[in-house]
């Protein structure tokens, strides 16, 4: 898991201590809402409500965010990560903060992946 950016040895271990093998979630949507890195949505007829309510592990979620305000201090590095065509776009419309917790949701879906796939993070560099 520690091939994922962002994710280093701390992060790697509160995750599996966290999920063990990531087999409760059947997707990484479903990982990164429990973190509470999505807002709840509830919807009532023709309007929808979005409460951001935290959910999981509190610790977890911390410190995926940590690694994800980590890889937004250097663009440079961006596209090494196969991060760099989405992540410059959604860095000209968003706020630099729900860019960060954006790019952690990401990460928290790839690094479900990497767990329940027992793989090593490989990016699509073009």
């Amino acid at each position: 898991m520690m091939t994922v950016p962002g994710i280093g040895p701390i992060i790697a271990s509160a995750m599996v201590a966290a999920i063990g093998n990531g087999a409760a979630f059947a997707k990484g949507r479903d990982f990164a809402a429990w973190l509470g890195l999505v807002p709840k949505q509830m919807s009532t007829g023709d309007r929808t409500i979005s409460a951001h309510h935290q959910r999981g592990n509190r610790y977890l979620r911390t410190m995926i965010m940590q690694g994800a305000r980590v890889i937004l201090l250097r663009p440079a590095n961006w596209a090494k990560h196969s991060f760099g065509p989405w992540l410059t776009a959604a860095a000209q419309r968003l706020h630099h903060n729900v860019l960060a917790t954006a790019l952690a949701n990401k990460l928290a879906r790839i690094a479900w992946t990497v767990l329940m796939q027992a793989r090593s993070y490989e990016a699509r560099v073009n």
